[in-house]
């Protein structure tokens, strides 16, 4: 039997070769994405190791535990401990450091590269040779007076930086400007992963990051043969144990190693979800392509199971070839795999976010997963053919190589995709009344989906009759060749549904996520500007800075701004949760957010007075008048704030409002500024007017000044990722379907080779014969197309209908042209499959394929 598998596969390489290329895809995504991942991450771990190379132990002070008296976490960390420290035994050196983080703005004046744990800064501490090993200079000096700053050569080219430029940056208030004197290297993995890093001398990093004296952290290096673990024990004795700690430098570099992984680790995602639809529907394919190839050998099986073999024998004879395939395409797929991988750091980086490059590391889960999911796949597609090729009774097979299904298989079929239907939409039908956009729903509704995408694949072959009689009358208008072709795609309805299915699937994935997706965006963008009455928007571009009370007079001030409205957003601990709180002036507010007030007035805030939202108060039982039993931010005592009005959700103003003066003073931060809302003379909105703001703001690098449309547009950016994986999801399965065509009507030619002869003899040309199977391909892809079309849609809509609760913007909008798209793609992709078999149809001779037994 093994013989006789390996000589079907050679007797079929044409055909064999779509399989291995359906599988090839999906593993090559599969074994490229773990290759990916391992090799990232090691290069990660391996700069985070080299930039802590020399770091045997750092220490570090401790947070004053909760309820301790604050003292500044640097306190403890001065010379005298460095000194204190260098006496230890094993210690080599010692290099005191103050770090904290700094946002910069390139040449042009624009934000660069601002991100939450990417842009550290640091003092340049030299040590005895004068240089700073950590960073070593590529270009002019190191810092080494106020108002001297070095970057890293990244950052310099990235911001169109050249020695002696002036710099714009911020730590955590107001604007300074530096003057560039050095560019260094280095192997800090928040840096190389796409971050910045500024320097400045020793006095200057104590004085914006610690205080005068003291710093941030002290690294030791160790003496030759001292084990890191060993010294980190002798310096935690010498610690006072309340205020400072020591940790190796080994588990810094591990940490580091960790977090910047943590910040990439979405990278691997998109590959995946390529790999698993490519393999999903590469499976129909492949089950496709082992039932024809039994159909065809249908009578060389009963040969041999007249001449004794048995039932097993035959079916693993198919499995066998199954396997043999898989090996071939696991194989091809994982070399694929390797050129994926060491293209997606280029691919998957961006200006702000670089991913590092290292050699490929090829780990055993990457082969494993390559062989497993290849042969898994390819077996598991191929197992209901093999036991159709056992079901063969030999008289039967010698009878006719053509047998039509059983009308009990039949009733069979449509029982079980009516079940699953009516299960599939029931569900989503059901779920469609929830409006309430939870984890546990969206599965239950993706489970929806799934039986609803089964059934229409069951129900495929009884519905290809009547949508393909419906749809063919189109082709019919082509004459002779096209009704020939519509009776072709009618002969075998179970595999015209089977070449079908993968643009079915693609279509139906890529039109519910395009539905979906541009009813989220339209939602998201309503959403950005609802609520607000303001023409611009001054807001922080990381969580834990705020803007400068002293800009908010100067904006005030601006020429053109008409209202400048400071609001402090905290917040708002409540008996059954944590809200946002947002505190406005009340008598500017007005001016400034559109509040659809459903009782009461924004005029009555004040001490102990609140204003909620129509959600808030329904979840907490209060209505205006009420009592709501709450605190603002850390540390306060939970009391009875008076309700004073109740407002229609409004993404501006949050869940919650206060009067600021009170929320200011119970912040996290007090009297800090999160957000100005600007309204302009007349609604003016224009770049001058933008960069007025941007100047009164200081042009902080930490702030960012948007109008409607870039709140917009920032809200809408939200949807790339899903836009990408759609239209990556559809190439994939176009290209699949395209190789399921090609193999179905590669099958179809060599069945109908005796027909096609008698057509040429009967007088129809080449050109017509080309004609014909091109109507049949494209009628094909049409029914897949129809059928996708109608799942997905419907399952975006019971989808969409469980965003409304959680979106109240939210409407369903169909993308007119991505559907268009979508049906143009695959009307192409089934006339582009159809060129190679219908050449071959027309090359036949009429005589030869007459006489052809």
């Amino acid at each position: 039997m093994l013989r006789t598998a390996l000589r079907n596969i050679l007797a079929h390489k044409a055909r064999q070769i779509m399989t291995v290329l359906a599988v090839c895809l999906g593993v090559a995504f599969v074994s490229g994405t773990l290759v990916f991942a391992d090799s990232t991450a090691e290069a990660h771990r391996a700069a985070a190791s080299k930039s802590f190379a020399d770091i045997a132990v750092s220490v570090t002070a401790k947070e004053p535990p909760p309820g301790a008296a604050a003292n500044r976490p640097a306190g403890v960390l001065d010379d005298a401990l460095a000194r204190k420290l260098a006496g230890v035994p094993g210690v080599a050196a010692v290099r005191p450091s103050a770090d904290g983080s700094a946002a910069l703005n390139a040449a042009d004046g624009t934000p660069l590269r601002v991100r939450p744990g990417a842009n550290p800064a640091a003092g340049y501490v030299p040590g005895k040779d004068g240089k700073d090993s950590r960073y070593p200079l590529a270009e002019g000096r190191a810092p080494a007076h106020s108002g001297e700053v070095a970057v890293d050569s990244g950052t310099a080219a990235a911001g169109g930086f050249r020695i002696g430029d002036a710099i714009t940056l911020a730590t955590d208030g107001p604007v300074m400007t530096e003057r560039l004197v050095g560019i260094v290297t280095t192997e800090d993995t928040r840096v190389t992963a796409g971050g910045t890093l500024a320097l400045f001398d020793k006095a200057t990093a104590q004085k914006l990051f610690a205080s005068p004296g003291h710093y941030t952290g002290i690294d030791l290096s160790a003496a030759p043969g001292t084990d890191q673990f060993e010294l980190s024990r002798r310096v935690t004795d010498v610690l006072p144990a309340d205020r400072a700690e020591a940790t190796t430098g080994a588990a810094q570099a591990d940490q580091q190693a960790i977090l910047v992984d943590t910040l990439t680790r979405g990278y691997e995602k998109i590959p995946m979800v390529f790999a698993g639809v490519s393999l999903f529907i590469g499976s129909f394919l492949i089950a496709n392509t082992f039932t024809m190839l039994v159909a065809r050998r249908t009578r060389e099986i009963a040969l041999l199971r007249a001449i004794g073999a048995s039932r097993r024998q035959v079916a693993r004879s198919v499995l066998l070839e199954a396997v043999l395939v898989g090996l071939v395409a696991s194989a091809a797929g994982f070399l694929l795999g390797l050129g994926i991988a060491s293209v997606l750091p280029d691919v998957l980086s961006t200006g702000d976010n670089t991913l590092p490059h290292g050699p490929l590391v090829i780990g055993p889960r990457s082969v494993v997963a390559a062989l497993g999911v290849g042969v898994g796949v390819t077996v598991l597609a191929a197992w209901l053919p093999s036991r159709r090729a056992a079901r063969v009774a030999p008289v039967e097979a010698m009878r006719t190589a053509e047998q039509p299904p059983s009308a009990a298989r039949s009733r069979i079929r449509a029982v079980t995709g009516v079940v699953l239907l009516v299960l599939g939409a029931g569900w989503l039908i059901s779920l469609s009344g929830a409006k309430d956009a939870s984890e546990q729903n969206l599965q239950s509704a993706m489970l929806g989906c799934g039986l609803l995408v089964a059934a229409l694949i069951v129900l495929a072959p009884l519905l290809a009759v009547p949508v393909i009689r419906l749809t063919g009358r189109l082709s019919g208008r082509f004459g002779i060749t096209g009704r020939l072709a519509r009776e072709n795609a009618l002969r075998d309805p179970r595999r015209t549904a089977a070449t079908a299915a993968t643009l079915l699937i693609s279509t139906a994935l890529v039109a519910g996520l395009a539905v979906i997706g541009n009813s989220t965006g339209q939602a998201l963008d309503r959403q950005a500007a609802a609520g607000l009455g303001a023409d611009y928007v001054i807001g922080s571009r990381t969580p834990t800075t705020g803007v400068d009370p002293a800009a908010v007079r100067r904006v005030a001030g601006t020429s053109g701004v008409r209202t400048a409205s400071a609001v402090t957003d905290s917040t708002l601990f409540t008996g059954g949760g944590t809200e946002d709180i947002s505190g406005v002036d009340p008598d500017a507010v007005n001016d400034v957010m559109k509040l659809d007030f459903v009782s009461g007035s924004v005029k009555d805030l004040g001490p102990g007075r609140i204003a909620v939202s129509r959600t808030l108060a329904r979840e907490n039982g209060v209505t205006t008048g009420g009592r709501l039993n709450a605190r603002i931010g850390p540390g306060q005592e939970f009391k009875k704030y008076t309700v004073v009005g109740v407002y229609q959700d409004n993404p501006i103003a949050h869940d919650a409002l206060g009067a600021r003066s009170e929320v200011a003073k119970n912040s996290f931060v007090p009297g800090s500024v999160q957000r100005i809302l600007v309204r302009t003379d007349g609604g003016t909105v224009s770049k001058a007017a933008e960069e007025r703001l941007r100047t009164a703001v200081g042009n902080s690098p930490l702030l960012k000044v948007q109008d409607r449309e870039a709140l917009v547009d920032e809200a809408a950016g939200t949807m790339a990722d899903l836009l990408d994986v759609m239209y990556g999801m559809l190439a994939i399965g176009t290209v699949i379907g395209a190789l399921g065509i090609v193999n179905t009507l590669a099958m179809s030619v060599a069945e109908r080779t005796r027909e096609i002869g008698a057509l040429r003899a009967l007088g129809m040309d080449r050109a017509g014969i080309r004609r014909m199977i091109r109507l049949e391909s494209v009628t094909v892809a049409a029914f897949g197309t129809l059928l996708g079309l109608a799942g997905g849609l419907f399952g975006a809509w019971a989808v969409g209908s469980l965003a409304n609760g959680a979106m109240e913007q939210y409407s369903l909008a169909l993308p007119w042209g991505t559907l268009l798209l979508v049906c143009l793609a695959s009307l192409a992709i089934g006339a582009i499959a159809a060129t190679v078999p219908a050449r071959r149809a027309a090359a036949l001779s009429p005589l030869e394929a007459v006489a052809e037994a």
